[in-house]
């Protein structure tokens, strides 16, 4: 079902995955073959992180030249919703969402961390560093 991408429009946002910079619209449009008939048509807007690391969280990592956009993947939905079976409510969840997902760019509600060298009185020591500030602490 989505929201509303424009609240003057009839497009609806199905999938916003802030993470792989992926948005999906839907809306229906006349049919060219016959006008009197609606069909569902779908937009996909993608973003290329041109300056996205391998390893997200590894400033040093090289630069990633290859994205792998699977629509599946981009609209699977991990929270359990709510369904009826037989007149009762059950929860369901898709069985594939315990693989973590590919990040091309910070998703600014995730929190990331990476580790550098820091040099404090002659000794270098492996210090732990906030990559996104916002989405690690509260306030």
């Amino acid at each position: 079902a989505g929201y509303p991408w424009d609240p003057e429009d009839k497009e609806y946002v199905v999938v916003d995955n802030k993470c792989q910079c992926v948005t999906v619209t839907s809306k229906l449009v006349p049919s060219r073959d016959n006008p009197e008939e609606e069909i569902l048509q779908r937009n996909i807007r993608i973003l290329v992180p041109l300056k996205a690391r391998q390893n997200i969280s590894d400033p040093t990592s090289p630069l990633r030249t290859t994205f792998v956009y699977r629509m599946a993947e981009l609209c699977k939905r991990c929270d359990p919703v709510e369904v009826e079976l037989g007149g009762e409510i059950h929860k369901a969840q898709q069985s594939s969402c315990e693989e973590p997902e590919t990040c091309y760019t910070y998703d600014r509600e995730q929190c990331y961390t990476s580790t550098f060298p820091f040099l404090y009185h002659g000794e270098i020591k492996q210090v732990q560093a906030v990559l996104t500030p916002e989405s690690c602490y509260a306030d």
